[in-house]
C-alpha cells in the first residue's frame, strides 16, 4: 500500500504555498511594543486598536488562504495554508504577543463599539492559542467532512472567469499534494499520542473520497471534479497550456487524494482510539472543559449544561404531548409517545417520493418566508440565496442541511443545502424549521446582514461565534410560530422536534463526553425524544462525537435570545417593537452572549 512521505520543504512546482513564518515577525514586533506602552488617551488607544486589528487580519489572509477565498479576498487564491509544525509554533508566539497587546488597552479608554471589538478579538486570538496548545491541528477532519472533502467544492467557490484566475486555480490545485501531505503528519502525530477521532467515527470517512478517486478518474484525470472548469474547449494556445498544465495537476492530486484515502482506510482508522468522549484524549478533561466554555461562550460546566438540557427535555416533551393529544382528538392517531414518533417514521405522507420534490417543498417554503420577512425584520440583506441538495460525495455521513455562505461581492449567492440522500429519513414535517433555521431569517438572513456591516472591522463582520449564530437560527424556528409558517400540528410537532433535538444535545455531548456515555446509550436518548429519522440520530451521534461541544451552542444561544426578547418586552411593554428588537441583536454582527446581553441593556436605557 502506498505510504505518504513526509512533506517537503519546498512546495510542488507552480503552487504558491506561502509559509506563515514571514508574517509572525512583524505581527510580534508591534504587538510587544504596544503591549510595553500604556496609551495616553483615548485616541491613543483607539488607534493602537486599530493597528492590531488590521495587522492581525493581514496576518490572517496570509496564512489561510483558504479563509481569504471564502470571504472574498482572492489574492492568494493559488496558495494554500502551510501547516508545518514550525508555521504553527510561530503562529501561536505571535497570538501570545497580540493576546497581551490587546490585554493592556484600557477599555475605558475606548468606545462602545471598539470595546466590543478589543473583546471579540481577545477572545478570537486566546481560542486559536488554545487550540493548537490542545493539539486540535492533529485532528483535521469531522465525522462528515474535512478538508479532503473541502477541496472537492473548489471549482464552484474560486472565481475562474479570467486567464489569470485560472491560473491561481491550477497552482492551487498542484498544491493538493504537499497540503495533504501536511495535514497526515498532524494526523500520525495525534495517532502517536492519542489525540484522534474516536474509531467508530474514522471508520469509513475514506467513502467520501471514492467517486473522485475511482479507476476511471485515475487513468483520465480529466473526469476528475478539479478538472470541471477545464472541460470545455480552449480557447487559444494560453488557455490549452493551461488546460494541460491543469491535467498534469489534477492527476497529481488525484492521486494523493488516493492515497490519503488508503491511509484512512488501512492506518489511520484502524489505530484510532475505542473511547468515545474528549476527556479521553490528552488533557481531555481540560480541552472538553474548554470547548463548553468557547462554544457556550459561558463560563459553565459540564454538568450545568447537563443538567439546564434535561430541564428543557422534560418541558419539551410536555408540549409535545399536547400535539399528539390534538392529533389523537382528531381520531388520526392512537397511542403514546413511542408509538407517535413510530407513527411519523412509517407513514409514506410524510416523505418526498423524489428528491425534486424534496427540494420544491424547500424551495417553496423559502419564498414564502421572504414575503412574511419585512413585517418582522427592518432591514435584510441584499445578497440571495439558492436551494441546492447536499453534495453527492458526502451526504450519506450528512446533516439534513446545512447554510453555506458566500462573499457578498462575488458572483455566488448564499446556498441552502437540502440532503436528498435516503429520502425516507427526510421527512417533510421537518422542513419547515429546517429552512427557518438555515435560510432566513435563520443562517442566510443573520450572516449576509453581517457582511453588509461596513462600519466594523473586516474581522468582525466574518467571524462566526456559534453561540449567536446558531442560537439565532433556532430562534428563528420558534419565531416561525409568530410569522405563520408552520402548517397543522405535523409541522408543529416537527418544530418541536427540532427544539428538543437541540436540548437533547445539551444532555447527549455532555454525556459522551464528560460522564462516559455509550454510542448506544446517546443513540436511544436522541430517537426516543425526537421525530428524526433513525439514520439522522446515528449521524448526529457521530457527528457530536466527534466535533465536541458544538452541539451545546444552539439551546445555550436560543435560550439567552428569548430570555433578552423577554426581559425587552418587559422593560418597554406596549412599546416594544419586535423589529426594533431584532435590528439590535443583528446590527453588530455576530458577538459572544455577554456582549449581546450588554447591547440590548444599552439599547433598553436609551430607550424614552
Amino acid at each position: 500500500m502506498r505510504q505518504f512521505a513526509r512533506p517537503r520543504r519546498q512546495p510542488p512546482p507552480g503552487a504558491r504555498v506561502r509559509p506563515r513564518r514571514w508574517r509572525a515577525w512583524p505581527l510580534l514586533a508591534i504587538a510587544a511594543g504596544l503591549a510595553g506602552c500604556a496609551p495616553e488617551s483615548a485616541g491613543a488607544a483607539t488607534a493602537q486598536l486599530a493597528a492590531l486589528v488590521a495587522q492581525d487580519w493581514a496576518a490572517r489572509l496570509a496564512a489561510d488562504p483558504l479563509f481569504a477565498t471564502s470571504v472574498g479576498e482572492h489574492a492568494q487564491d493559488g496558495s494554500l495554508p502551510d501547516l508545518l509544525l514550525a508555521t504553527l509554533t510561530q503562529a501561536a508566539e505571535a497570538d501570545r504577543a497580540l493576546l497581551a497587546a490587546l490585554e493592556a488597552l484600557d477599555p475605558e479608554q475606548l468606545s462602545e463599539v471598539d470595546r466590543d471589538t478589543r473583546a471579540l478579538l481577545a477572545r478570537e486570538v486566546a481560542g486559536r492559542v488554545q487550540n493548537f496548545e490542545f493539539g486540535a491541528h492533529e485532528i483535521p477532519l469531522n465525522s462528515d467532512s474535512g478538508f479532503h472533502t473541502a477541496l472537492l467544492r473548489w471549482p464552484q467557490e474560486l472565481p475562474l472567469g479570467t486567464p489569470a484566475e485560472r491560473a491561481a486555480y491550477v497552482a492551487r490545485i498542484e498544491a493538493v499534494p504537499g497540503y495533504i501531505a501536511q495535514n497526515v503528519v498532524h494526523m500520525r502525530a495525534g495517532l502517536a499520542r492519542g489525540m484522534t477521532l474516536p474509531r467508530v467515527v474514522a471508520t469509513g470517512l475514506g467513502e467520501a473520497l471514492a467517486a473522485e478517486t475511482r479507476a476511471e478518474v485515475r487513468s483520465d484525470p480529466a473526469q476528475s471534479v478539479l478538472y470541471g472548469p477545464f472541460r470545455a474547449p480552449a480557447q487559444g494556445s494560453a488557455d490549452a497550456a493551461l488546460a494541460q498544465r491543469a491535467r498534469a495537476a489534477t492527476q497529481r492530486a488525484v492521486e494523493a487524494l488516493a492515497a490519503f484515502r488508503a491511509f484512512l482506510d488501512d492506518e489511520y482508522a484502524p489505530r484510532c482510539r475505542e473511547s468515545l468522549g474528549a476527556s479521553q484524549l490528552p488533557n481531555g478533561t481540560e480541552y472538553y472543559a474548554f470547548c463548553v466554555r468557547w462554544f457556550t461562550t459561558f463560563d459553565t460546566t459540564p454538568r450545568e449544561v447537563h443538567e439546564r438540557g434535561l430541564a428543557e427535555v422534560a418541558r419539551i416533551r410536555a408540549d409535545m404531548q399536547r400535539v399528539i393529544d390534538e392529533v389523537t382528538a382528531t381520531g388520526e392517531f392512537r397511542g403514546d409517545f413511542a408509538a407517535f414518533l413510530a407513527f411519523l417514521r412509517a407513514d409514506p405522507r410524510f416523505y418526498a417520493r423524489t428528491p425534486g420534490e424534496l427540494l420544491a417543498f424547500a424551495s417553496r417554503r423559502c419564498k414564502r418566508i421572504d414575503g412574511l420577512l419585512p413585517r418582522w425584520f427592518e432591514a435584510l440583506p441584499r445578497q440571495p440565496y439558492g436551494v441546492e441538495p447536499v453534495p453527492d460525495d458526502i451526504a450519506p455521513r450528512y446533516t439534513g442541511g446545512r447554510y453555506v455562505p458566500a462573499p457578498i461581492d462575488s458572483t455566488r449567492a448564499g446556498t441552502y443545502w437540502v440532503n436528498t440522500y435516503d429520502l425516507a429519513s427526510r421527512p417533510l414535517y421537518l422542513l419547515p424549521a429546517l429552512t427557518l433555521h438555515e435560510a432566513v431569517p435563520g443562517h442566510h438572513l443573520q450572516m449576509a446582514l453581517a457582511q453588509e456591516l461596513r462600519a466594523l472591522p473586516a474581522f468582525r463582520r466574518h467571524a462566526y461565534v456559534d453561540a449567536f449564530g446558531e442560537g439565532w437560527a433556532l430562534y428563528g424556528e420558534w419565531l416561525g410560530q409568530e410569522m405563520g409558517v408552520y402548517d397543522g400540528p405535523y409541522e408543529e410537532f416537527g418544530r418541536l422536534s427540532y427544539e428538543m433535538w437541540r436540548a437533547a444535545r445539551l444532555v447527549v455531548d455532555t454525556g459522551l463526553h464528560a460522564f462516559g456515555w455509550e454510542r448506544e446509550r446517546a443513540l436511544e436518548f436522541l430517537t426516543s425524544n425526537t421525530a428524526l429519522s433513525l439514520h439522522e440520530c446515528h449521524t448526529e451521534v457521530d457527528r457530536y462525537i466527534a466535533w465536541p461541544g458544538q452541539a451545546l451552542a444552539y439551546k445555550t444561544g436560543e435560550l439567552e435570545l428569548r430570555r433578552l426578547r423577554a426581559r425587552a418586552e418587559e422593560a418597554l411593554g406596549a412599546r416594544f417593537d419586535v423589529r426594533a428588537f431584532h435590528t439590535v441583536v443583528l446590527g453588530a454582527g455576530t458577538v459572544t452572549l455577554d456582549v449581546l446581553g450588554q447591547r440590548v441593556e444599552r439599547w433598553l436605557a436609551a430607550r424614552p
